[in-house]
């Protein structure tokens, strides 16, 4: 990965921060553009000039960001489609995948044309599913407008629909040609939503960048008209790319990308994924670190650290459900299970990670100390 920094257009003789590019070289090498007015840069991120055709998938949310990138494809005499799908989870259903199925149809989407995902990490797991699927395969390219889809959903291919034992059970890795992460478009994003995108943040400090967890613990809580903005996506977007580069398809070290997602694709499903992603990443990165505690990789400081920080974002890091057994009928369904045992995501300290084979009474254990169940 190749990091380097190309100047802004400048506006009216102002002068603006710098944007920068993160290369990811996946089966093919793309780059992530990010900051402020990275719209602009849609043709930049285009790998050929002569696509026809391009069908733009969004939620009613993001309408007028949907309607600024069309403009920019049709200056490039690019004939563009659009199709709006529900917004959140509800969008990423079988139901919702037909109906975008039929789209791509009605648009005349051919294997030389492209789709463009403008929204959130359900967006863009939803526009590259379809284009992983469409005739066996086309163009995707990621605008993500959530800090969620820029640092995690719409960096690494993977792509994901849910079904009714699980999130993203169906899926494909399908990389984009490029993604663009314009953080202008996070003002209009709700602070709920931004925060929780943070969860995800933070969750790279834990596994690989420690001076994430250093501009949190310092300039905490982050908000998004933060200046620390622009750096932590980068930082976060580089983590990613780096473990992507050395591991596309998830066969090694790209699990530790999961780490926190054991407890919190569990959560998803049993709150009908009405909880963010990122809240529940948090919590789940929380049941980690009382998993490695009862596993003796870890004492109770590295476990209050993690929550210390968590807490100071304003991350939520507790949950309740009623028994152990449905917990673990669900965390069972997951598709990081093999072999029908719970593999998880540890770490011992930042930038130190280990997957293991978590025994049931263990997470039992971990449940009990943590809160999740009762005795």
């Amino acid at each position: 990965m190749n990091l380097k920094e190309s100047a802004n257009p400048l506006e009216s003789g102002k002068k603006v921060k710098p944007m920068r590019t993160v290369d990811v070289h996946a089966e093919h090498k793309y780059p992530v553009i990010i900051g402020p007015g990275a719209l602009s840069k849609i043709p930049v991120a285009l790998d050929r000039h002569d696509y026809e055709r391009a069908l733009i998938v969004h939620p009613e949310s993001v309408t007028s960001i949907a309607k600024t990138v069309g403009q920019i494809l049709q200056d490039l005499e690019i004939e563009v489609s659009y199709l709006i799908h529900p917004d959140g989870e509800a969008g990423k259903t079988v139901d919702v995948l037909s109906t975008a199925w039929d789209a791509a149809g009605a648009a005349h989407i051919g294997r030389r044309d492209v789709i463009v995902g403008v929204g959130g990490g359900a967006t863009t797991d939803l526009a590259g599913f379809v284009a992983a699927t469409w005739l066996r395969g086309v163009s995707v390219l990621q605008v993500p407008t959530t800090l969620l889809g820029m640092v995690d959903a719409a960096v690494g291919g993977k792509t994901g629909i849910n079904t009714s034992y699980g999130k993203n059970l169906a899926g494909a890795f399908h990389s984009p040609i490029g993604v663009v992460a314009d953080t202008d478009t996070l003002a209009t994003l709700p602070d709920a939503d931004f925060n929780a995108g943070m969860g995800e943040v933070i969750k790279c400090g834990f596994i690989k960048d420690p001076t994430i967890l250093d501009v949190v613990e310092h300039a905490g809580p982050i908000k998004k008209g933060d200046p620390e903005v622009i750096d932590l996506v980068e930082k976060a977007v580089r983590v990613k790319a780096n473990i992507v580069g050395f591991d596309l398809k998830e066969s090694g070290i790209r699990e530790v990308l999961n780490y926190g997602h054991t407890l919190a694709h569990v959560i998803e499903k049993l709150e009908d994924y009405k909880i963010r992603h990122g809240e529940a990443v948090a919590i789940g990165i929380v049941y980690a670190a009382h998993v490695a505690e009862e596993m003796g990789f870890c004492g109770p400081q590295w476990r209050e650290q993690q929550k210390s920080i968590l807490v100071k974002q304003g991350l939520p890091v507790s949950w309740k459900t009623d028994n152990f057994d449905t917990l673990f009928e669900v965390m069972t369904s997951d598709k990081k299970v093999r072999s029908s045992q719970v593999r998880m995501v540890l770490t011992c300290r930042s930038s130190q990670t280990n997957v293991h084979t978590i025994e049931p009474e263990i997470l039992r254990r971990a449940a009990l100390a943590m809160g999740v169940i009762s005795a």
